[in-house]
């Protein structure tokens, strides 16, 4: 298991940054990575495609995706975007 750890904020400036390195993980072989929001406190539309395409990858390949330590404030952005029903937030 492999442990991402979020970045404070993710939005249009470095989404793609984001998940460039994600994807990179799950390339190299990662099939279960955690994604730790402990310092984040904004995620964006462009984030969350971020999120979603590394949950769709990892699902895919048999692996799984876990969100740990998310702030209420970006879980409310989850649970109102509808991210929340599929994806795995502990």
């Amino acid at each position: 298991m492999e442990t991402y750890e979020m970045q404070p904020r993710v939005d249009a400036t470095n989404a793609k940054a984001v998940q460039a390195e994600l994807e990179e993980l799950v390339a190299n072989g990662i099939n279960e990575l955690t994604l730790d929001f402990a310092g984040n406190k904004y995620i964006s539309s462009a984030g969350l495609r971020a999120v979603l395409a590394t949950q769709k990858k990892l699902t895919k390949s048999g692996g799984s995706l876990t969100l740990v330590n998310v702030p209420d404030a970006v879980k409310e952005i989850f649970d109102v975007t509808g991210y929340s029903r599929f994806l795995n937030i502990q």
